[in-house]
């Protein structure tokens, strides 16, 4: 793939380098800039004034708004220009004014963010972040560098994670939430600092999951969190269910894997 190559509808007022390689069916807005070390897959949408810098690689089907900056290096003092790199998969829609930075030598070097997510309008995903598939996260929900966020998790509006922090599949965080511990699998959390306020309920709803698994969930969440167990213990009378359901085995695999311990029940009313 080339700048020439393919069908593409690169507008005469864009600056796309030789160097980038563009795929078929490509469209590039006007004053977008797609620098040196880029790679854009068949069939993205690229809209006005966008900037895209490398060594970023995009897959197909891509939608990137208006005023988004898309592989720009870290602002972090570490960084120090090395060709880090973000890659990204297929179908995503990346909103008016969102920043994603490739990764940083000192860490992993590279950003990497899956397939059919939703980055509304400025979202921000920092350096060396690992973001899944089918994600939302609504407007100006940020995560800072080293950040994971699991397939299918809601980071509502204004959310804000910060370094190293872990939000499992299908958590749900709520608006305006700072998350400051790391957020187990299928958890809703909200508040400043964040706390668990039981799963995310809606979303056991639309995966389409039978009554008795989550009746099962709901018993293995009240194990770790209403039980007054210690969080061993609780791992432990869970390990035979995990064994046997795979969504307990998810739930109770985010919990092993944190690294900075996970949030805890806000107090009810």
């Amino acid at each position: 793939m080339s700048a020439a190559t393919g069908s593409v509808g690169i507008d005469e007022r864009a600056i796309v380098d030789p160097a980038a390689r563009i795929g078929r069916n490509v469209s590039v807005g006007p004053w977008s800039i797609v620098g040196p070390d880029v790679v854009v897959g068949d069939d993205c949408e690229i809209g006005p004034h966008v900037i895209l810098r490398g060594p970023t690689v995009l897959g197909r089907g891509n939608r990137i708004f208006q005023f988004s900056t898309v592989g720009e290096g870290s602002p972090a003092f570490a960084y120090q220009g090395e060709p880090t790199t973000l890659t990204i998969g297929d179908r995503n829609v990346i909103r008016e004014g969102v920043t994603i930075h490739r990764g940083l030598a000192t860490d992993r070097s590279r950003t990497v963010i899956g397939s059919d997510n939703l980055f509304m309008a400025y979202v921000h995903i920092g350096h060396d972040c690992v973001i899944g598939d089918r994600i939302v996260m609504a407007n100006n929900a940020s995560v800072a560098g080293h950040v994971s966020v699991g397939d299918e998790a809601v980071l509502s509006g204004y959310a804000g994670v910060p370094q190293f922090r872990s939000i499992g599949a299908y958590a749900f965080v709520g608006a305006m939430s700072l998350v400051t511990k790391d957020v187990p699998a299928y958890v809703t959390v909200d508040g400043n600092p964040a706390g668990a306020v039981g799963l995310n309920v809606e979303r056991l709803r639309r995966l389409g999951l039978g009554d008795e698994v989550k009746k099962t969930l709901q018993d293995a969440y009240n194990t770790v969190y209403r039980r007054g167990l210690t969080l061993a213990e609780a791992l432990r009378e869970l390990q035979p269910i995990a064994a046997e359901v795979p969504e307990v085995a998810c739930f109770v695999g985010s919990i092993e894997a944190s690294e900075h311990g996970i949030v805890r029940e806000r107090r009810r009313q």
